[in-house]
């Protein structure tokens, strides 16, 4: 187990966006949420490493409270990838590089050798690292910002809807390098998405909320060939 999330609910302004969440995920595991727009899917996103904050309830990351971590440890073993990549004006190697940077981890006389490793792990060209970053595709920005990201060699990577801004081709390429990431790296990967063909190609298992509760959590053949739930049923028979 490496995140266990134990009745959390989160309030906003008077109104229940999250109501009483419990899951748990495993390590080397990719664990899709699903569900309808407003669900709670992004808000409950961002709780698991204290970009929002919770009501009530627990979030504990391989047995400990995440609350009783310091936000930038948190950050450094739960890494957040947005819908849009978060690059700034800089080289492709500034970018990835900038996380381990701020904390001090590497050592300067082989930055280039780790940059360019990195690069090739998200199946990009090391020609690219001295490139302007806001030259590259979206995809490729991306990747980047995947690479940026498992620079700080996390426990868990959340994406939150990674491959909503790209084209068919670079969504492959986004999937696949997900999926080598899980087998060869042994991360957890949580995901938001509203990609159901995304969902079946590379989910272990996939949380389904709807209105702030997440009404069911299956492996993902089970949930898509005979969902335990109406709610679920109904869910799947609107994406039919």
């Amino acid at each position: 187990m490496t995140l266990s999330i134990n009745n959390i609910s989160v309030d906003i302004l008077g109104s229940s966006i999250l109501k009483n969440i419990n899951f748990q995920t495993n390590k080397g595991e990719i664990f899709c949420l699903i569900g309808t727009s407003g669900a709670g899917k992004s808000t409950l996103l961002r709780a698991l490493n204290r970009l929002q904050s919770i009501s009530k309830g627990e979030i504990h990351l391989n047995g400990q409270s995440i609350y009783k971590m310091t936000p930038q440890s948190l950050r450094k073993s739960a890494v957040m990838i947005l819908q849009t990549p978060s690059l700034f004006e800089g080289t492709v190697e500034d970018n990835i590089l900038f996380g381990v940077k701020l904390n001090g981890s590497y050592d300067k006389t082989d930055s280039k050798t780790v940059a360019r490793s990195l690069l090739e792990k998200v199946g990009l060209e090391t020609k690219l690292l001295d490139r302007n970053a806001s030259t590259l595709s979206v995809g490729q920005q991306q990747r980047v910002s995947i690479a940026r990201a498992i620079a700080m060699k996390p426990t868990i990577l959340l994406c939150d809807e990674i491959t909503s801004a790209l084209d068919p081709q670079s969504t492959l390429h986004i999937q696949e390098l997900l999926v080598t990431l899980k087998r060869e790296e042994k991360l957890t990967i949580i995901l938001v998405t509203h990609n159901m063909d995304l969902v079946q190609q590379i989910a272990d298992r996939v949380g389904l909320l709807i209105d702030g509760k997440l009404v069911e959590v299956s492996p993902v053949n089970e949930f898509f060939n005979n969902p335990t739930t109406e709610l679920g049923k109904n869910f799947l028979s609107t994406i039919a």
